[in-house]
C-alpha cells in the first residue's frame, strides 16, 4: 500500500514539475502590443538572442505642428531627431533574464531618454513594461492587439 502511494506521489510530482517548467518557459512576448495610453502599437519579436520592440502604429501619426509624419524630435542626438516615430526601435536584443522576463534598456520617445528596463509577460494578453532610473521605477501594462 505504501509503495503504491509513494509511486503515485512521485508520478504526480513529476507531472506538476513538468507543467510548472512548461509554464515558466511557455510565455512568448512576441506579437503586437497596444501601449497603456492607447497611443501606439509596438511589434515585439525575437531577435539577436533576445527580444526587440518597434513602433508600428500611432494614434496620431501626423504632427499637428508641422502637418508631417511624427518624428523623434525629443531625441538628444540631432542626427536621430528627424527619424520617423513609426519604425522607431524602442528596445533591441533585450536578453531573457528569468522566466517570462527580459531585461535591458528601453528608449522613451516622449522624453528622448533611454532607461534600464524590465519586460515581463503578465498574462496571455498583458505585457508589463518598466523603466528605471536608479532605484526609482515606473511602468505600464500593454495589451495584446489583434
Amino acid at each position: 500500500m505504501f509503495v503504491r502511494f509513494g509511486l503515485i506521489v512521485t508520478i504526480l510530482a513529476a507531472v506538476f514539475s513538468v507543467r510548472i517548467a512548461t509554464a515558466q518557459t511557455a510565455a512568448d512576448p512576441s506579437g503586437i502590443w497596444l501601449t497603456q495610453a492607447g497611443d501606439a502599437k509596438v511589434r515585439v519579436s525575437k531577435c539577436s538572442g533576445g527580444i526587440c520592440g518597434v513602433v508600428i502604429w500611432l494614434r496620431d501619426p501626423i504632427d499637428p505642428n508641422t502637418g508631417k509624419p511624427a518624428v523623434d524630435d525629443k531625441n538628444h542626438n540631432p542626427s536621430l531627431a528627424k527619424r520617423p516615430v513609426i519604425g522607431l526601435p524602442l528596445f533591441q536584443g533585450m536578453p531573457q533574464s528569468g522566466p517570462n522576463k527580459w531585461s535591458g534598456t528601453i528608449y522613451n520617445a516622449d522624453d528622448g531618454n533611454t532607461y534600464a528596463s524590465n519586460i515581463s509577460v503578465a498574462g496571455q494578453d498583458a505585457l508589463r513594461v518598466e523603466g528605471c532610473v536608479g532605484a526609482l521605477c515606473g511602468g505600464e501594462t500593454w495589451t495584446r492587439s489583434r
